[in-house]
């Protein structure tokens, strides 16, 4: 079995997907008067907690480097599911969406409470609205397009 294509629709699925969804998120932080370094400092507090925002550039940076592994493994995991039901790959227009709903309540339910991020998770409104849209259309349709196109019977390899 190729590993190539799945490894490709891993990287630029996952590699767009962070873009899009990091460039969101920093220009919702600026609209509310917050810096890219703070947001990025923001992710990193997953892995340092709050020490993250006394840390400078490298924290920002060493958010940035989580964003993307995060995005990967989430389209890693997209394409492993997909594999077993061609159906995430015959309708991506469908399955990324939803791939991404499932994303923003996993990131806020699960992954979020049991890091070092040191705020209580919220769904406070146009906030939280704007993030699961994000997630649906930026996050989870660019990872379900590469996966279609690296999975699907006679697709180029």
């Amino acid at each position: 079995m190729n590993t190539a294509p799945r490894l490709r629709a891993i990287l630029v699925g996952g590699t767009i997907a962070g873009a899009l969804d990091i460039l969101f998120a920093i220009t919702w932080a600026a609209i509310n008067g917050r810096t890219p370094a703070w947001l990025l400092q923001t992710v990193a507090t997953g892995l340092l907690g709050e020490p993250a925002y006394s840390g400078g550039v490298p924290t920002a940076i060493l958010g940035l480097v989580s964003h993307f592994a995060l995005s990967c493994g989430w389209a890693a995991f997209f394409v492993a599911v997909a594999t077993r039901l061609p159906v995430l790959v015959a309708k991506p227009a469908f399955a990324g969406p939803a791939f991404g709903i499932l994303v923003f309540f996993a990131m806020r339910l699960v992954v979020l409470p049991l890091s070092a991020f040191p705020f209580p998770v919220t769904f406070s409104q146009p906030g939280a609205t704007l993030d699961l849209l994000s997630h649906m259309f930026l996050f989870g349709l660019p990872i379900a397009f590469a996966a279609a196109k690296a999975l699907r019977p006679g697709a180029r390899r």
